[in-house]
């Protein structure tokens, strides 16, 4: 069965909405969030869960609880958060289960998961691999002007 087939199983009025919050550390920097902004729109292209959403950790955006409360309101039984995160720090250890026990314990008809973080994939090698040879014509770090 893939994602879009389980989508449609487990979407039965009994059931209620499932939804998906793609979760990031959050930056101050504008436009910080936008690569998992284009991610979340070929989720929507590619699986059958009605909502999918984005939500930072901190910083600038949409932060968790707002997010968490918007999928509520648009009728979500059942909350998957993927957390954007390469490695599995005191973030994805301490911090987002404690955030999520904060909301789900006001929802107790909701079933809320920590899903697994993006980590180690051989997919990843791939695009290691890839970026290295698109930075190895890149100048200098002394010959850049300062991005912020």
């Amino acid at each position: 069965m893939n994602l879009d087939q389980d989508a449609q199983q487990e979407n039965t009025p009994h059931h209620g909405k499932r939804a998906v919050i793609i979760l990031g550390h959050g930056s101050r920097a504008a436009g910080a969030a936008d690569d998992m902004e284009k991610v979340a729109a070929r989720l929507r292209e590619r699986i059958g869960y009605e909502i999918i959403a984005t939500c930072q950790m901190s910083g600038s955006g949409a932060l968790f609880p707002e997010v968490f409360d918007a999928c509520i309101g648009q009728g979500a039984s059942s909350i998957l958060v993927l957390p954007y995160f390469l490695h599995q720090g005191i973030h994805l250890l301490q911090d987002v289960p404690e955030m999520m026990r904060e909301k789900a314990a006001a929802f107790p008809g909701v079933k809320v998961v920590l899903g697994k973080n993006l980590g180690f994939d051989e997919c990843l090698v791939d695009l290691v691999i890839k970026r290295l040879m698109e930075s190895r014509s890149l100048p200098d770090i002394l010959k850049l002007e300062s991005q912020v």
